[in-house]
């Protein structure tokens, strides 16, 4: 189940929070960079966001979330999507960047991600996306940039 989230649910927030800071500690792993700002996010900065966010459920179980933006109209900009790693590689990501794309359909879907995040860049490709920059965050650390349509 994908359900839009309220991050006034003090709970659900830091199940949030509990997810990405386990999603971005992989992507650190993978990346060999543990600068990643929202790997060091506290709650109230999540709450803070300003961002759309949609959940995946496994039962009443949250695993997986992605957070959007829409800089423009006809622009949806992907801003996080965080799978808890204990239920990695089962379709969730995919799932959420589906119902995203159901849900909220704009002619250009920009996201970005650790260059040497593989599981992530493959994801994205796979999906239509398209390297548009690579961006030197720290160094010898590489942040891509994608873009799918106009």
């Amino acid at each position: 189940m994908i359900t839009p989230l309220d991050l006034t649910d003090h709970a659900l927030a830091e199940r949030l929070l509990q997810i990405q800071h386990a999603a971005y500690a992989v992507e650190a792993e993978l990346i060999g960079f543990d600068g990643i700002p929202p790997l060091h996010e506290d709650l109230a900065g999540l709450l803070q966001s300003t961002e759309h966010w949609l959940g995946r459920y496994e039962g009443s179980l949250l695993v997986g979330a992605v957070a959007y933006e829409f800089p423009t109209d006809d622009t949806v900009e992907i801003a996080r999507l965080i799978v808890d790693p204990a239920h990695a590689r089962r379709g969730h990501g995919k799932a959420l960047l589906d119902h995203l794309d159901q849900l909220a359909p704009r002619p250009v879907s920009l996201v970005s991600t650790g260059s040497d995040n593989t599981p992530a860049v493959n994801l994205y490709k796979s999906r239509g996306y398209a390297e548009v920059a690579r961006l030197e965050v720290a160094p010898g650390i590489f942040v891509t940039q994608f873009s799918r349509g106009s």
